[in-house]
């Protein structure tokens, strides 16, 4: 009950402050993955000629959005009254604060677990433009179907002015879940009306091509990311900037300063001069798929793929996770690594039916070192998996040619570290196996 009576208030700041400044462009980005990245890429091409808030972390749920929003900091203790009205003061002085200071463009994730919870958003926001990332399958035990999946994710677009969708990772299948008209697409496909053409790539520098967009047509522009699924947020972030008036040359500027953050497809030196792709935030259907594609488009004179289990799949997972060992290419990889139960369970004997050499680990650690065993020169190591007791950044660190390059993994701050020691101090000292 506390908790709902807070959040009814701070939704009605919410709706007082964007009263007080009609002004101000709101960007909502929804979908099963790829929201953080997209958000990102658009917040960098944006601050190109306006000023934006955006909160990097995942402050998406009901009662933590509208404090992002806000610009007001999450209270450290949510059940502390005093906290909360030091809150609500914030809030009150945001909205009486000059337009001069506040931002011009505000980009808010959407998050869900249950069905109807992005509609909820709806009741007190009125975004200027929704990106749906994806649909893929997600928190499964309270959704239950794929389509359930996509009628709550493309609830954003329903309620904003007008919506971007993902071309590649949205199936048109869910096409009549969407009541808005003003509907665009964007991704790396070129039937997409925002789109990346890709002229040329390179491992150690990322793509080169031009951006289809329909305001400037052609864009020349270098794209510093890894993998054909990381230039769809990029291309969502091109389509918000042409939509809200940046002119062709500012959308280049700025796209060429995204970089992967932390976590995702990020491209690091390992032991003996062999090269890591950390794609540890978290991890999906969709999103393992194309990591494992990036990493089969790669020369390099071996690959290995560790892969953590996929969280939050219910009823689909076992199917899910058969499908990713079933990706798995014996020519193409020299081991699959797999660590946690399901990949272990449903991967792993994939993996080997296809004929790959297969090594199952308890944890991230024990993963970590097996994978050093055989980084060598020209070698390329792909890092897959959720957070949720896989950690797979731990294993990168073991693999890690410098110490200097920890601060680059996700999941680094004191609160972090301390879960995964404690999780990590539950396994008994693991006996390597002889090769």
């Amino acid at each position: 009950m506390f908790k709902k009576s807070i959040t009814k208030i701070l939704e009605n700041y919410v709706r007082k402050y964007f009263a007080k400044h009609p002004d101000i462009k709101l960007i909502v980005v929804a979908g099963s993955v790829g929201k953080t990245s997209t958000k990102i890429a658009t917040a960098t091409i944006l601050n190109e000629r306006y000023r934006v808030r955006l909160h990097t972390g995942n402050h998406n749920t009901h009662l933590s959005a509208p404090l992002a929003i806000l610009g007001i900091d999450f209270p450290d203790n949510i059940r502390s009254l005093w906290q909360w009205c030091k809150v609500f003061s914030a809030a009150r002085k945001r909205i009486k604060a000059s337009s001069e200071t506040e931002p011009q463009v505000i980009i808010q994730e959407l998050g869900t677990d249950h069905p109807g919870e992005i509609e909820q958003f709806g009741k007190y926001l009125l975004p200027d433009i929704a990106v749906i990332t994806s649909i893929t399958p997600e928190h499964m035990e309270f959704f239950g179907s794929i389509d359930a999946v996509a009628r709550e994710e493309l609830a954003a677009a329903n309620f904003s002015k007008q919506a971007l969708i993902n071309h590649d990772d949205v199936s048109p299948a869910f096409a009549n879940y969407v009541t808005n008209g003003n509907i665009s697409t964007y991704g790396s496909n070129a039937s997409a009306e925002y789109n990346f053409e890709t002229e040329g790539f390179d491992i150690k520098v990322g793509f080169r091509g031009v951006m289809n967009t329909r305001e400037y047509g052609k864009i020349p522009m270098d794209l510093h990311v890894y993998g054909q699924h990381s230039l769809r947020p990029i291309a969502a972030a091109c389509a918000v900037a042409a939509k809200l008036g940046l002119n062709s040359e500012e959308i280049a500027h700025g796209a060429a300063k995204i970089r992967p953050v932390p976590g995702r497809m990020n491209v690091l030196r390992g032991a003996n001069d062999s090269m890591l792709i950390d794609d540890t935030y978290n991890s999906s259907p969709a999103a393992l798929s194309a990591a494992l594609q990036t990493l089969y488009d790669i020369s390099a004179s071996s690959k290995i793929a560790v892969l953590g289990s996929m969280n939050e799949l219910g009823s689909v997972s076992a199917a899910e996770h058969k499908k990713i060992g079933e990706m798995c290419d014996p020519v193409a990889l020299s081991w699959v690594i797999t660590v946690g139960d399901k990949a272990n369970n449903y991967i792993a004997p994939a993996a080997k039916a296809r004929g790959c050499q297969v090594k199952t680990c308890r944890n991230a650690l024990e993963a970590g070192a097996w994978a050093r065993k055989f980084a060598e020169p020209g070698s390329v190591i792909l890092f897959k998996g959720s957070q949720g007791n896989i950690y797979l950044e731990e294993a990168v660190k073991v693999v890690l040619h410098s110490i200097s390059d920890e601060d680059r993994l996700v999941r680094q701050d004191a609160r972090w570290i301390k879960t995964k020691q404690d999780y990590f101090a539950d396994f008994s000292t693991f006996a390597e196996e002889d090769v």
